[in-house]
């Protein structure tokens, strides 16, 4: 009998809760971590199969964040209503959001193939496609609506890099102390964005490009789509300059998704996600540091988010 010793790594009821969950004759053989992420620990598991072959797994773990139940429920919802859309998203295997069974509440699904890619070259190319599979989450109408969108920052909470345009923070949170605009209801992913889309990654420049997942559905929603895509545009704005930010909204529409028709309603909420990023700068910048964009300072980041914010505001005249 072969003696399969525990995976570095993974929790000893959290390993017992795996293995209840596979498949006859299945063990885990294998641990890798998965970095980019910021709230939760993330694995890939190898799974060995009884013939020899092998399959993988991603286990998600909340240590220590106050949220781990809302967000784990969100995910696993929004994964069972996923299949057979024509969204490629991982499959629910289990999951433990009070961690009842595991040391800290988990989630496990199945492994995509494909990587985000966070690289300035070739970003012509990806954003059309992030656009278009943007819209096409939005126009899932699911038998169950995920729960309402949770927007936390309001103006007073509003952190302002240090150097920025008073001026147009200013103006700019003044903006978001309004009451929201009515917009009609859409399936929100809530973090749509670069660092939770996978891409088929070619050698060859001249190779077609295709999305091969999207990732990270634990703040799935019920809300106003202007929303996923001013987070879109604003993480583009850091990630890649201001300028992509910018044109992510034009690129929406040109795959066929509808923002608010009124320019004051879509600076409103433009403006609330670009505002809600200034909290979280630090973080940000540093697991992007740590998948590759050492460039990303957060002083860095700190001067592109000003810049994005500012040319919303003169935009808006």
């Amino acid at each position: 009998m072969t003696n399969h010793e525990e995976p570095p790594n993974v929790r000893p009821l959290t390993l017992a809760w795996v293995s209840r969950h596979l498949e006859a004759g299945e063990h885990v053989i294998r641990t890798e971590a998965l970095h980019g992420g910021i709230t939760a620990e993330m694995r890939k598991l190898t799974i060995g199969t009884p013939g020899g072959d092998t399959r993988d797994l991603v286990l998600r773990t909340f240590v220590g964040v106050e949220q781990a139940q809302d967000w784990l429920e969100r995910e696993a919802g929004a994964l069972a209503v996923l299949p057979g859309t024509g969204v490629p998203a991982p499959a629910l295997v289990a999951v433990d959001p009070t961690a009842t069974h595991c040391e800290y509440p988990s989630l496990l699904m199945t492994h995509l193939p494909g990587r985000p890619v966070l690289d300035d070259e070739g970003l012509d190319r990806r954003l059309p496609l992030l656009a278009r599979r943007l819209a096409a989450i939005h126009a899932l109408r699911p038998a169950k609506r995920p729960r309402g969108y949770v927007a936390l920052t309001t103006a007073d909470t509003v952190v302002v890099p240090e150097g920025a345009d008073a001026a147009a923070w200013a103006a700019a949170a003044e903006v978001i102390r309004k009451p929201p605009p009515p917009r009609p209801g859409r399936f929100l992913h809530r973090d749509f964005q670069p660092g939770n889309v996978l891409f088929d990654v070619s050698p060859s420049a001249s190779a077609e490009v295709r999305i091969t997942g999207v990732v990270d559905w634990a703040a799935a929603s019920w809300g106003p789509a202007d929303l996923d895509v001013a987070h879109c545009s604003v993480v583009l704005a850091l990630l890649h300059g201001p300028a992509w930010g910018l044109r992510f909204p034009e690129a929406y529409e040109e795959a066929g998704g509808e923002l608010a028709a009124d320019a004051d309603e879509r600076l409103y909420w433009l403006v609330r996600d670009g505002l809600a990023s200034s909290e979280e700068v630090e973080p940000v910048a540093r697991a992007w540091r740590r998948a590759g964009r050492t460039d990303l300072t957060t002083r860095t980041v700190e001067e592109r988010l000003d810049a994005y914010v500012t040319a919303l505001m003169k935009a808006s005249g």
